[in-house]
């Protein structure tokens, strides 16, 4: 866009704001009431994302992965986060792990997930995740970035592209976050098999006993 980043309109998330620390800090006060049933919410509103890329393509296809050691990773082949270029050639990806979602973040009227719990944003994931990658890949290039507790602790490093364009969030929830009740790769299926445009699949790499 070439232009300043003031000068971009808000849309999801404010481009000024890179990080904002009030917002994180308030979401790990409550994970109670943010994330309600623990990790299945979280991967939700990651999840959400992805559906929404899918409702605007008219198709979308989304996997989830389950690790042994209690990461998530959630990956789509929509347009890959929203990046571009300020008025000083600096490439700037949209804030949307350490900035509030402004449709839904203390919105009364936000959409329900389909735990039936309102959508927050992924910033609620970013914030009670002891650490969080994001990797984006668009049509003009690809990016990674690490987060801890939604705090970037890397700087938005250029990576090389492969596959589709899409964009990719893997994450370790924080270790005292409630676990809610069990999760199995059956349950994330139904419960995401209602938005209609998006096709998910699940890959769960725990060990059998941890199931």
């Amino acid at each position: 866009m070439d232009e300043p980043r003031a000068e971009w309109p808000n849309t999801t998330h404010d481009w000024v704001t890179e990080v904002d620390i009030a917002h994180l800090q308030h979401i790990r006060r409550a994970p109670a009431s943010l994330a309600p049933g623990g990790l299945r919410h979280l991967i939700l509103e990651v999840v959400a994302y992805a559906a929404d890329e899918a409702e605007v393509t008219g198709n979308g296809r989304c996997l989830i992965v389950l690790y042994a050691d209690g990461s998530v990773s959630v990956s789509d082949e929509g347009r890959g986060t929203d990046t571009r270029v300020d008025d000083r050639g600096r490439h700037i990806r949209k804030p949307i792990m350490s900035s509030k979602d402004l449709r839904f973040f203390d919105r009364p009227e936000a959409q329900c997930l389909p735990d039936l719990h309102p959508r927050r944003g992924i910033s609620v994931v970013a914030a009670l995740s002891r650490w969080l990658i994001h990797t984006n890949r668009r049509r003009d290039g690809a990016w990674t970035q690490r987060y801890e507790h939604g705090i970037p602790v890397s700087d938005l490093l250029p990576v090389t592209a492969i596959g589709p364009t899409g964009t990719t969030v893997h994450f370790l929830p924080d270790p005292d976050l409630s676990p809610g009740d069990e999760l199995n790769a059956e349950d994330l299926l139904q419960m995401v098999a209602c938005w209609p445009y998006l096709s998910v699949d699940v890959d769960d790499a725990r060990p059998q006993e941890s199931r």
